[in-house]
């Protein structure tokens, strides 16, 4: 059944503390939270370590967020993943545990947790209920992520029976858009691939090589939209279960790699590692709690890779040098 509030939840005049704003998606949250009227507080990390739990209470004591949206996180690939699995255990770990008990001590009235669809069982059935996770065995490449992310979701409902606290959370799917990270040993798929196809299509080169066999389906939102979906969730969502965001559209890496290609301008070919690990073979989302509470994405993939493409365009220089790397998330 999904929950909605008795009456949504007042935005305007809300001080909302956005937790990574300098992130992809925190930054996207602050940008749709700035038509909610609300004051947007923010932390860079020179003000503040989020996994310091002294530090953060001390924070938030002061600022006295009404709202806090949870989107810092310690985030990568494949090959991110696999390479430095004690920082996406310990990171994560320490961030959401910090931040949720700080919440709880400062009185913050909402505050919205994000998982991922990467933190379903490997083999979950598909489309990937919210009641499919913890069904099954994870997926190996990216576990130490998924067992910290699953903890914060834990968190947030143990707070919620033991302290009546209106913490929320969200499963988006694989994610895109502006600001996002283009360094292919620590990218997610999107980026690493517009960097690959950039690249080549600069050298003249005659293909670009991709992870994999490319038969695994992935799903992907663009960022904006995922904000979006957030800001109608702060408002019209209180429950202990969490909220798939998704578009409940899938592509395979092979078809991504080639509108990439095709969105960048590079007419060369794609090859593919097929020794080199493909991750889960299929993450598709059930949004239908999501849809019933009124929210369905906007924004197509073709339109969303142009404004992702013409964003690396304009932050070009931003974009470290190019390293192999795992691509599937």
């Amino acid at each position: 059944m999904t929950a909605m509030p008795e009456r949504p939840f007042n935005l305007d005049g809300s001080r909302v503390f956005v937790a990574g704003h300098r992130g992809m998606v925190g930054a996207a949250v602050a940008r749709r939270l700035g038509r909610e009227g609300c004051e947007i507080l923010t932390a860079g990390r020179n003000e503040l370590d989020l996994r310091r739990q002294d530090a953060v209470e001390a924070w938030l004591q002061r600022a006295r967020p009404d709202v806090v949206v949870l989107a810092a996180a310690t985030v990568g690939g494949i090959l991110a993943n696999d390479s430095r699995p004690a920082e996406f255990l310990y990171d994560n770990l320490a961030i959401e545990t910090a931040v949720v008990h700080g919440a709880h001590l400062a009185g913050v009235k909402k505050l919205l947790f994000l998982g991922s669809t990467c933190i379903y069982p490997r083999l979950a059935p598909q489309p990937m209920k919210e009641e499919h996770l913890l069904t099954g065995p994870l997926e190996p490449t990216n576990q130490w992520y998924a067992v910290a992310k699953i903890a914060g979701l834990k968190l947030c409902e143990a707070y919620r029976r033991q302290y009546g606290c209106d913490f929320i959370s969200a499963m988006p799917t694989n994610l895109y858009g502006p600001g996002d990270t283009y360094d292919a040993r620590a990218s997610h798929v999107i980026p690493a691939l517009i960097l690959k196809a950039h690249r080549a299509k600069l050298a003249r080169a005659d293909s670009f090589e991709v992870w994999g066999t490319g038969a695994p389906k992935r799903e992907f939102l663009h960022v904006d939209d995922l904000a979006d979906a957030l800001v109608h969730l702060l408002v019209h969502y209180s429950a202990e279960e969490t909220v798939n965001i998704g578009t409940g559209e899938e592509v395979s890496i092979k078809q991504l790699a080639e509108l990439v290609a095709k969105t960048v301008g590079f007419a060369g070919s794609v090859a593919f590692d097929a020794t080199k690990p493909d991750g889960s073979p299929r993450k598709l989302a059930d949004c239908a709690k999501l849809a019933r509470l009124g929210w369905r994405s906007g924004i197509d993939l073709k339109s969303g890779l142009k404004s992702a493409y013409d964003w690396f365009l304009a932050h070009s220089e931003k974009a470290g040098p190019l390293r192999e790397g795992g691509l599937t998330s």
